[in-house]
């Protein structure tokens, strides 16, 4: 099922050690900063569980399963536990309020709290009864809680709910505990791959699934009863059902006693309590972003003044942020200069303006373009780690945010920002839109221009050269032969994996620096996966032999090999290793410096020579080149090709495999589709649902 797929991919100071909030002056890693965020997410999703005031919005008439589902919902969130009968009716009801939140200032944490390790020991009791390895203790502790080893005693298949662990993994486990018990149709099994199924859906961004496609993955995973399992699912507060309005209800017939009672079709919608919540919390943000007027804090001759001033389509940005809460500015790599023209006519009329990008290599080439302060992570202002801090309720201190890379931004982390933001303030959400979405939940940006909720200015800056001629082309779906008289692009056709990895080490250690001017570690090599004969491991292992050969004697590393960083899922940060102690392996990542435990080396640093292109986005390097094997015909689609293509400001090589499944890929393999909620949430909260 394409909606359910696996899960893709600064010096420290002392912190208080009483709260876990950063001592005054204090720096914190990027690693911390994602962590606070992540608790954040925690904390305001505890808190919406415990002001939600009624029941999910029951719209038209339902019937059948619609209306079973449903009514589950609302006996779940009346605190009762559905008996049978209450699959049996359905009354509507109208759609919940969602309540103004209750903004807090962050804490930076040291990290998660590590189980006990009485609960570490219980675990590994169980699962080596289990036959399941004893190394899942400790995640499956932190995962399930204190009362771990007695939850898998019970129901095996809670074991699902540990990263990396597979149903084939579950089902041999649970067989091993209940013996002949552990049956296929086991309403324990059923529920536990709905809530396993929906957590592979978050990655592959979708916030929820149709029933449909929910049941059809569970039916090819063996569940007899799909429907059921949903049903039971839904019963333990596991998950959430909606159901949404498809168009208009139709007139009926014409000889219909009242065109009223036509059926509004409606699909049925299946979620994750923490995407479903996230999800209307961004709705709700968004649309008092839009409904409140911007603060009068500059006069409107002086943001007239600025829009006259500014060359294009940046006057266009400026006039729009002027008037409005929310706007949307799309543009490649020189429409980069309308938001810094923006941030510049803001702070040049006092008010309090930031920028957030989405990686600190981001950040580094944004405030090249920008005089003084004002440029942050969104991970970092978001833990409080950097930007302006906050207000005395809790709200950022800022007048103007500018989000760059927006369409990285996941339902999640747009709801913590939307949130965060005061009252009159004005967001900005630039990006380019061609590129590939986020790694998690939702396509914010996607989802806000197809909706149409807010002015969208596009720049009418293209990118230069043969580079921006050839990518343009590629965002809309063609491929074009382009002139580059200066081998800005270069062709290098191989017959199979062995000539494409020679290829490849040859155009970086040898080539590009040569006939470009471009040293190697200054390329980057981007390719669709990471395995396979031409994945980012073998090419990684060929190109450490050739540009940094060495035992690896800290952890697989040695110093001088560049690395790709992770501090959590979906984030990555390119780096150097600089040597290795007691405390762990040392980065130098975007000029500042980062130390990985020991422990979380394996997990979280691969060899970055090569990097797939969800990897690099956010990023860009003089030269890139880019390997496209014969076996990534699967993986290649327009946005994938875009972003990768897009990532060279000099100089792009391009290792080429595929014969025609390249132009194949451009014109006709669009972005995989992503369920979400978000234009049906906020289209009733907009002025113009109310005409």
């Amino acid at each position: 099922m394409e909606h359910a797929v696996s899960t893709p991919e600064t010096p420290e100071e002392p912190r208080s050690a009483d709260d876990g909030t950063p001592a005054e002056g204090a720096q914190v890693s990027e690693a911390e900063a994602e962590l606070a965020a992540q608790r954040l997410e925690r904390e305001r999703i505890e808190r919406r569980k415990a002001e939600r005031q009624g029941p999910i919005e029951a719209g038209a008439k339902l019937s059948g399963t619609a209306a079973e589902l449903l009514a589950a919902v609302r006996a779940v969130e009346s605190g009762e536990k559905p008996p049978a009968t209450v699959f049996e009716e359905a009354r509507p009801a109208p759609r919940r309020p969602a309540p103004e939140p209750a903004r807090r200032a962050p804490a930076v944490p040291d990290g998660p709290a590590a189980p006990a390790e009485g609960t570490v020991g219980a675990v590994r009791e169980v699962l080596t009864r289990g036959g399941a390895p004893g190394a899942l203790a400790a995640p499956a502790a932190a995962a399930l809680g204190e009362a771990a080893a007695d939850l898998l005693r019970e129901d095996p298949w809670q074991l699902l709910r540990v990263p990396g662990v597979r149903p084939e993994q579950a089902d041999g486990f649970a067989r091993a505990l209940l013996g002949p018990e552990a049956g296929p149709g086991d309403e324990r099994r059923g529920r536990a791959l709905t809530v396993w199924l929906l957590e592979q859906a978050a990655p592959a961004g979708h916030t929820v699934l149709e029933m449909a496609a929910l049941t059809e993955a569970l039916g090819r995973q063996g569940v007899p009863e799909p429907e059921d399992a949903v049903r039971d699912a839904i019963a333990e507060g596991d998950v959430l059902v909606f159901q949404d309005a498809i168009g208009e209800a139709g007139p009926g017939d014409e000889d219909a006693e009242d065109a009223e009672d036509a059926e509004q079709p409606v699909r049925v919608l299946v979620g994750l309590e923490r995407c479903a919540l996230a999800e209307e919390s961004l709705a709700d943000g968004l649309a008092r972003l839009i409904n409140s007027a911007p603060k009068q804090d500059g006069a409107a001759e002086e943001w007239e003044k600025a829009a006259a001033t500014a060359e294009g389509s940046a006057g266009d940005l400026i006039r729009a942020a002027a008037r409005h809460g929310l706007v949307l500015h799309t543009g490649g790599e020189a429409a980069l200069a309308e938001p810094a023209a923006l941030l510049a006519a803001a702070h040049g009329m006092g008010l309090r303006a930031w920028a957030a990008t989405h990686s600190p290599v981001g950040r580094q080439r944004f405030a090249s373009r920008v005089d003084g302060p004002g440029v942050a992570t969104v991970a970092g202002l978001l833990s409080g780690a950097e930007g302006p801090g906050r207000d005395p309720e809790g709200a950022l201190a800022l007048d103007v945010l500018v989000v760059l890379d927006a369409p990285q931004l996941d339902v999640e982390t747009a709801a913590l920002l939307t949130e965060s933001l005061p009252d009159g303030a004005r967001l900005v959400l630039s990006g380019d839109p061609a590129v590939l979405w986020s790694v998690g939940p939702g396509r914010v940006f996607a989802d806000l221009a197809a909706a149409r909720a807010c002015p969208q200015i596009a720049s009418r800056r293209p990118d230069p050269g043969p580079l921006g001629e050839l990518v343009s082309g590629i965002g809309v779906g063609e491929l074009l032969q382009v002139e580059a008289p200066d081998k800005e692009v270069v062709i290098v056709p191989v017959r199979d994996a062995g000539e494409a990895v020679h290829r490849t080490v040859q155009l970086v250690a040898d080539s590009v620096p040569r006939a470009i001017g471009v040293p190697a570690e200054e390329t980057q090599v981007i390719t669709p996966g990471h395995g396979g004969a031409v994945g980012t491991r073998v090419l990684n292992a060929a190109l450490k032999e050739r540009l940094n050969p060495g035992p690896g004697r800290f952890g697989g590393f040695d110093p001088g090999d560049r690395v790709a960083y992770s501090p959590a899922p979906g984030r990555t940060l390119p780096g150097r290793v600089t040597g290795a102690d007691g405390e762990g392996l040392r980065l130098d990542c975007a000029g500042g410096t980062v130390v990985v435990p020991r422990d979380r080396v394996e997990q979280s640093v691969r060899h970055g020579w090569a990097l797939t292109a969800h990897q690099a986005v956010g990023c860009r390097w003089p030269a890139a080149v880019v390997v496209l094997p014969g076996d990534a015909v699967p993986a290649l689609s327009r946005p994938w090709i875009y972003t990768a293509f897009s990532r060279a400001d000099r100089h792009l090589s391009v290792v080429h495999g595929v014969d025609q499944a390249l132009s194949r890929a451009v014109s006709e393999v669009p972005a995989k589709p992503r369920t979400t909620r978000l234009p049906v949430l906020l289209a009733p909260q907009l002025p113009a649902a109310e005409e």
